[in-house]
C-alpha cells in the first residue's frame, strides 16, 4: 500500500527496506515479470524501495534516506498526506 501512495505522490517518500531478499524475491520478481512488463508500474517505481539482509544494513539505508532529509515532514508534504 505505503509502496503505491508514494507512486502516486499520495504521500512523501519515507524509506521502505525489504529485509532479507530470499523472502521478497517471488514478489519482486512478479513486479518485473507482470507490473513492469504490463506498464502497471514504471521501472523507476523500482527504486521505491531498497533490500537489506542485515539489521546494520536496514539501519544504514534508513539513516542514509535521512542524510538530506528531515524526519518532519514539510509543510508541502503535510499538505499532500491532509489530502488522503
Amino acid at each position: 500500500e505505503i509502496l503505491a501512495l508514494i507512486q502516486t505522490g499520495k504521500t512523501r517518500k519515507i524509506p521502505i527496506i525489504l529485509a532479507v531478499e530470499s523472502y521478497w524475491a517471488g514478489l519482486l520478481a512478479w513486479f518485473k515479470s507482470s507490473m513492469v512488463a504490463e506498464g502497471t508500474i514504471a521501472e523507476k517505481d523500482l527504486d521505491l524501495y531498497k533490500i537489506a539482509e542485515t539489521p546494520t544494513q536496514i539501519v544504514d539505508a534508513v539513516q542514509e534516506f535521512y542524510k538530506d532529509r528531515s524526519l518532519v515532514p514539510s509543510l508541502k508534504e503535510q499538505e499532500i498526506m491532509s489530502d488522503l
